[in-house]
């Protein structure tokens, strides 16, 4: 597992790229959210923190091969605990830890545990995949422009004194932003897809921690450790079936130590947490866009907030007016993330090119 987790960072940047092409709710999930995954992986894998992932006690001790031999076996096998109607008081809190006779009562198995550390890893690329496949979706699409404006702040090229003028080259800016206008509607789909990832981990979550992770947070602020207890048991019980020297069967009762939930249950209620902060995000943000989506050619004032770099400097109201008469929400949005992506005076520059040359577009296409 930790060589999986070397490969994956050597082939994943995680850190910042120069250029702006998302937002932070982005990065809480590519970045913040694969990093989290990524150490909880380490941490489950580590003997280092937790020592033996299983220690289990038998009737033979004297024989290490054998004990060995049962310890693997319960690991993968599963183990159980025993729950019945006297276990729960009149707040149906748990009084005892699952050890007991089986009989008649209700056998709680777990399986969850040698699958942890795969399931947060393949959790930890899923949130990454996101930003990736926005990566390929959005094609540098910023960078090409961002390499066009950055020939207008040096002036003209020796190609360009061959045959072509500043102008056509300020034109061709118009051009991309005017080309792309997909770019703005596949940055909302990438931010519905985060809500919807958000979403499905979460499920998946529950689904893993047998349908007990929806109200997992809500159950530790009401019963405290106990809840925890009952989902990440340290005591368990393991039964091994086995011929005897006369043929008849066996049963070799062993009580097992899951000394990995120790960690598991912190992790766990960590990510109840954190999927609470994650998912608030995400769809915040998708309010936040249909504002923008019913403000942007509408308001002035809004207007002002979204290109903040733009405060410093005086901008004539009607320069304004004269992009949101004549572009769509697209356009401007991606005239927004170039914003991001310039200092005040070159975008004060391009913006107003945009202002004066609104139907360019229709002149050099």
């Amino acid at each position: 597992m930790l060589n999986l987790i070397k490969t994956f960072k050597n082939n994943v940047k995680i850190k910042s790229d120069s250029l702006c092409i998302d937002n932070w709710v982005f990065k809480l999930h590519y970045r913040v959210t694969t990093v989290i995954f990524l150490v909880s992986t380490v941490l489950v894998t580590s003997k280092e923190y937790i020592g033996e992932s299983m220690k289990c006690l038998t009737s033979k001790l004297a024989d290490r091969t054998y004990q060995k031999f049962l310890e693997s076996f319960c690991f993968y096998k599963s183990t159980f605990t025993v729950v019945s109607d006297d276990d729960f008081d009149s707040n149906n809190v748990y009084n005892s830890y699952g050890l007991g006779m089986p009989g008649p009562r209700l056998i709680r198995k777990h399986m969850y545990y040698q699958w942890v550390p795969y399931v947060l890893f393949l959790q930890a690329i899923m949130f990454y995949a996101t930003h990736y496949l926005w990566k390929i979706v959005e094609g540098g699409e910023v960078r090409k422009l961002m390499s066009l404006e950055k020939n207008l702040q040096h002036g003209v090229t020796v190609q360009e004194k061959k045959g072509y003028s500043v102008h056509r080259l300020k034109a061709t800016v118009l051009v991309h932003i005017r080309l792309n206008q997909s770019w703005a509607w596949w940055f909302i789909f990438f931010e519905v897809l985060n809500l919807a990832n958000a979403a499905f981990q979460i499920y998946l979550t529950n689904l893993f921690l047998d349908k007990q992770f929806f109200d997992l947070g809500v159950k530790f602020g009401n019963q405290g450790p106990t809840i925890l207890e009952k989902i990440f048991p340290k005591k368990t019980k393991c039964t091994f079936f086995q011929y005897g020297p006369s043929g008849t069967i066996e049963i070799i009762d062993a009580l097992c130590i899951l000394a990995l939930n120790v960690i598991n249950e912190k992790i766990y209620l960590f990510l109840w947490f954190w999927f609470l902060v994650l998912f608030a995000a995400s769809a915040s943000i998708l309010v936040w866009r249909l504002v923008t989506m019913l403000l942007y050619s509408r308001s002035l004032a809004f207007n002002k907030l979204a290109f903040g770099y733009l405060t410093q400097t005086k901008v004539r109201p009607s320069d304004f007016h004269r992009i949101l008469n004549h572009w769509s929400y697209s356009d401007w949005f991606l005239l927004r993330y170039l914003s991001k992506n310039m200092d005040g005076f070159a975008f004060k520059s391009l913006f107003d090119l945009v202002c004066q040359n609104t139907t360019i577009v229709n002149d050099i296409s």
